[in-house]
């Protein structure tokens, strides 16, 4: 479609942001992508990752700094795995597509729609022109590599895929799609906003393996530590208000983390010993210049000197890890949670029995589309079309975390305003609660943002918190880590340990999967079985397409 032989790089330099409060996001931020290399993007939720990513892709203009491109840039927004409109699969790969590919679709379909209604010489004529247009930038092409990225992804050709509406896909289904146009494609410098969420294991796999083949240059943010492990040749980590590069593996990069702030930190101490000596003498000398010509020429000089130490400020910021604190209380319920007895979700698996006792840590496993996340929201009191019996013990309280983050009733609204209404059995709290409980969360400075402007982690973090306050006795989980940054994923996981009740997680985090003693698995035709040690290898979901 492309040469491939050209060389791909990216170059950000001195890159700066604020945000329209005024608040500094980031400062000075300095890395290069080059080609052959997988550059890990990591940070705690909200520093800027995906803010520092729509700057590199010209969608944000920067507060400072430039960026630099070769070789044509591909993108894969976070967004991709969670599209609920009317869009269609032809719509989703222009998306992930340059700008004069989508610019010459667009024109394409108006005058296609015109000559269906006025079909005269002149329509005919803006007809061939967009068709001309389409074929030199490259449209052709393009649905040449769309039909075997659709094959890969969908196992049906472009023509069959392309007018299937995007919501109709699963999660995985549609990064896969995007996945696939990306790394097949001719852009040679690839930006990928969490690639991996609502990938199965295989999905992962899939992705570890064509990351590691890949001769482009890939920068990508992601919170899952095997696949960082696997796939990164560099990591550049986003904290305190800048960013620093590993040239090293993710294996490697707690251990460069730690040092370097040991680093800073003592970096830190000695300017303040030279801040503080400078100072007392230029206060000595100030004294002392009142009564000696001599000693106020040395209190001028000194007085200099301590105002150009003071302008080249001090050694980068020391960063600070954020604490987050949840508090998954619970309480005691019936022996037996959950009972079901010939339960068949309609469609989607074939009839199963299953009984899950208090206190029993389930993870429920299988490839996309299987109906792992229809189950949970069945067990939540869901409207899923089922047959057989689906039973809640007594005392069961089920609160539901929803992968997709869809909360329409909170779009508009603040944290604050959210917490301060109260719902579904929650109680409202007032300004100085609802603060407090936030603050636990890491998001005490979010609180009267509204929650649709949250990073994907913080969103993640925030049903989590509402969770607590449910008094949940059954916490259903839909891919609860795919957001969190490490430091939350693992003070969640704390919490879990510490929760009396019943916890179910549909999760394809092999890490997180760890702390579970029971697996739940939706196998690819249809069978729902028990097994004892997790199973990631299970295949696309074997139903009529």
């Amino acid at each position: 479609m492309a040469d491939h032989a050209r060389v791909g790089f990216l170059d950000a330099n001195g890159l700066a942001f604020r945000l329209p409060d005024g608040r500094e996001l980031f400062r000075d931020v300095s890395f290069k992508v080059g080609t052959n290399s997988v550059v890990a993007l990591v940070g705690a939720n909200g520093v800027g990752k995906t803010t520092l990513l729509r700057i590199l892709s010209a969608e944000l203009t920067p507060t400072a700094g430039s960026v630099r491109v070769q070789g044509g840039l591909g993108v894969m927004p976070q967004f991709v795995g969670s599209v609920r409109d009317e869009s269609t699969v032809r719509d989703l790969l222009l998306a992930a597509s340059p700008a004069p590919l989508r610019a010459a679709a667009q024109a394409l379909d108006e005058v296609e729609l015109q000559l269906m209604e006025t079909d005269d010489e002149p329509t005919q004529m803006r007809y061939a022109d967009a068709i001309t247009a389409w074929g030199e930038v490259g449209g052709y092409d393009a649905e040449v590599l769309w039909d075997t990225v659709t094959v890969a992804a969908l196992g049906v050709p472009f023509d069959r895929a392309r007018f299937r509406e995007v919501r109709t896909l699963s999660g995985g289904e549609q990064k896969r799609l995007v996945l696939e146009a990306l790394l097949r494609g001719p852009e040679q410098v690839l930006l990928l906003d969490e690639p991996d969420n609502y990938l199965d294991v295989p999905g992962k796999r899939w992705l570890e393996d064509r990351l590691r083949e890949t001769g482009k240059a890939v920068l990508l943010v992601s919170h899952d530590r095997e696949l960082l492990d696997v796939a990164a040749t560099h990591v550049v980590t986003v904290e305190a208000h800048s960013a620093w590069t590993h040239a090293g593996s993710f294996g490697t990069w707690h251990a460069a983390r730690t040092a370097r702030i040991e680093r800073l930190a003592e970096l830190h101490r000695r300017w303040n010993e030279e801040h503080d000596h400078l100072k007392e003498l230029v206060r000595t000398l100030q004294i002392q210049a009142r009564i000696s010509e001599v000693m106020a020429a040395k209190y001028r000089v000194m007085r200099a000197k301590l105002e150009r130490f003071e302008q080249a400020g001090p050694p980068p910021e020391l960063p600070t890890d954020e604490k987050v604190a949840p508090r998954l209380r619970g309480g005691r319920t019936g022996v037996r949670a959950i009972t079901c007895e010939n339960l068949e979700l309609t469609g989607l698996m074939k009839p199963f029995d299953a009984e899950i006792f208090f206190e029993d840590r389930v993870a429920v496993l299988g490839s996309n589309g299987s109906g792992k996340s229809h189950f949970l929201r069945l067990l939540g009191g869901g409207d899923v079309a089922h047959t057989g019996v689906c039973r809640l013990g007594a005392r069961v309280v089920p609160g539901l975390f929803a992968q997709t983050h869809q909360h329409p009733e909170w779009i508009g609204r603040t944290l604050v305003d959210v917490l301060w209404h109260g719902e579904d059995g929650r109680k409202g709290l007032d300004r100085g609660a609802a603060m407090s409980v936030l603050s636990r969360y890491g998001l005490g400075k979010q609180g009267d943002q509204r929650f649709e402007t949250l990073s994907g982690g913080q969103q993640a973090r925030f049903q989590v918190l509402l969770l607590e306050l449910s008094g949940a006795t059954l916490l259903l989980l839909d891919e609860p880590t795919d957001n969190l940054d490490l430091n939350s994923a693992e003070a969640l996981q704390d919490a879990l340990e510490g929760f009396t009740g019943t916890v179910i997680a549909v999760t394809h985090d092999r890490w997180f999967a760890r702390n579970f003693d029971r697996f739940l698995l939706f196998r690819s035709d249809g069978r729902v079985v028990e097994v004892d040690e997790p199973v990631w290898d299970e295949t696309r979901v074997k139903r009529v397409r």
